[in-house]
């Protein structure tokens, strides 16, 4: 009873100077987002003159981040909407609507009257409801000169039938937040952490809220036991049974007038739904020990649900910090988690076996009828790191390193047909694989893994990428490049360049997009987002 009894107070301590936290971040952001909100009005109002719908067949959307992505849950097509674009010093937000149609590789742009307001760190859900509605909470908005921040706490559901924008206006919900996670789950929308953020301050949440999709009702939840620490951009993934699994995440706390630390979370609980049926309100947190191979630390992931009870992780970035700089290593590999084992393994290709198969066989069958001795077995190949350069339009040069692992297997051939065969991969390498990134927008439609764009630094300039790949998860054989990076889409304004500059080559940068509005963002998305 005495450490139980010494647990509660330490937990009730925590929730004061949370709630003491919350307050003070709250006075601050107030008059932030009031100034903030006349600015969204404003856009608003040019959504407003949108009168009809409108899909017309367009370009690849322009590069973003922190978009959401979702698979349609009738249709073979992908939804994208809203997201930020920042080119060193303006940061762009969007919320256009945009459709990928799997089976025709193209995309078509939705133009829908009374949108959500433009918003990036959002997140989306998608339910098999009346044909199919996609529901969207929360997400930020910031201001031109990148210092003031507005957080939404608004619900949206986009009527994919009928194609109709509502707000849902429900009391009783979470407040203002970018970074959380949200998931659909047993008629309900869950959601769960996230951040906000004002001039000077910051919080965390590691609160838990669930709406009723048939009662269009919030509730606050109280699960019991030790939940997750705050953080926010962490994994967040429902079961079969109706249960969620949390994994890692990213937060930070301030140890010393402006010097703030930043945090990696490894760890795993099960959010579990106590008793059935009207009893879905009672939960109660469990701590997760996995076994397996880990994906090591990082933030920036993306998640996605994978065939068979799994789901899986795509990519992240660990930065390095120290007092004056951040640097960061990108991944872009993939993490299974089974959840009905509770294992964790990396994902291997298999790679294009037959037509190699059939290249050394008839290597072989050159080589035996010329007479040769029995070829011996090559040691298995190691790594192969691939260096490309992209040109962007404005001539700097971005060097992307790849390494694509080693196969071990059944090779045989002398050292030219290795050598041949190391030419191939390369060359494979090179055409599929994604390089390495972090905050990318995944899917998965049919078993097949969607990935879209994501960000990189080649040092203090950040790249953000709008390529598209497709990857197999029942074959897991190779990488399928449906949509290249396009160099004419990168820029990067310096801070000494001039203010006429910088606005030609905004401009450039949209691709003759009208796009009204312009915010500078700091990095703390790029690292707790998806």
């Amino acid at each position: 009873m005495g450490k139980k009894g010494k647990r509660d107070k330490k937990g009730k301590g925590a929730e004061k100077t949370l709630a003491k936290m919350e307050k003070k971040v709250s006075r601050r952001a107030k008059k932030e987002e009031e100034d903030l909100e006349a600015l969204i009005a404003e856009f608003q109002s040019l959504d407003a003159k949108k009168t009809q719908v409108i899909e017309s067949s367009c370009p690849p959307p322009s590069p973003r981040l922190n978009c959401s992505f979702c698979a349609h849950p009738e249709r073979d097509e992908l939804i994208l909407f809203g997201g930020e674009y920042f080119n060193g010093q303006k940061t762009y937000l969007y919320n256009d609507l945009y459709i990928y149609h799997i089976r025709k590789n193209s995309w078509a742009k939705l133009d829908i009257p009374n949108p959500p307001p433009r918003r990036c760190a959002h997140q989306a859900a998608v339910v098999p409801t009346a044909g199919g509605q996609l529901w969207i909470f929360g997400g930020e908005f910031a201001s031109p000169n990148g210092e003031q921040f507005y957080h939404y706490k608004d619900l949206w559901v986009l009527h994919l039938a009928t194609k109709t924008w509502e707000q849902i206006k429900a009391p009783g919900g979470p407040s203002g937040r970018s970074g959380h996670r949200m998931v659909a789950c047993k008629r309900q929308l869950i959601i769960f952490g996230g951040f906000h953020e004002s001039a000077r301050d910051f919080i965390y949440y590691n609160d838990v809220y669930a709406f009723n999709l048939d009662s269009f009702t919030w509730s606050k939840l109280a699960p019991a036991g030790m939940g997750p620490a705050p953080r926010s951009g962490c994994q967040m993934t429902p079961t079969p049974e109706g249960n969620i699994i949390i994994y890692g995440g990213y937060s930070k706390q301030r140890v010393k007038k402006d010097v703030d630390k930043g945090t990696l979370h490894t760890d795993m609980f099960l959010l579990k739904a106590e008793g059935a049926g009207k009893e879905e309100d009672r939960w109660s947190w469990s701590r997760l020990s996995p076994s397996g191979v880990k994906p090591p630390p990082r933030s920036g992931f993306s998640v996605a649900a994978a065939p068979n009870s799994r789901c899986l992780l795509f990519g992240g970035v660990q930065d390095e910090e120290e007092e004056e700089s951040l640097q960061g290593d990108f991944f872009n590999d993939i993490y299974f988690y089974d959840v009905a084992k509770n294992r964790w393994f990396p994902a291997q290709l298999k790679g294009p076996k037959s037509e190699r198969r059939k290249r050394r066989r008839g290597r072989q069958a050159e080589a035996g009828a010329a007479g040769q001795e029995q070829l011996q077995l090559p040691p298995p190949q190691g790594p192969l790191e691939i260096v490309k350069e992209v040109v962007a339009e404005d001539g700097t040069v971005m060097t992307i390193k790849q390494v694509i692992p080693g196969a071990a297997g059944d090779r045989s051939g002398s050292e030219e047909e290795e050598e041949e065969d190391e030419e191939e991969g390369a060359a494979l390498g090179q055409a599929v694989e994604p390089c390495p990134r972090s905050s990318a927008m995944v899917a998965v439609k049919h078993g097949v893994l969607y990935v879209y764009g994501g960000m990189f630094e080649v040092g203090d300039r950040q790249v953000t990428l709008s390529d598209l790949h497709s990857l197999d998860l029942h074959r897991m054989d190779q990488w399928n490049v449906l949509q290249e990076m396009d160099p004419k889409t990168q820029e990067w304004l310096e801070e000494s360049e001039s203010d006429e500059e910088e606005e030609d080559d905004v401009e450039g940068a949209e691709g003759g997009e009208e796009e009204e509005e312009s915010s500078e963002e700091e990095s703390e998305d790029e690292e707790g987002n998806s």
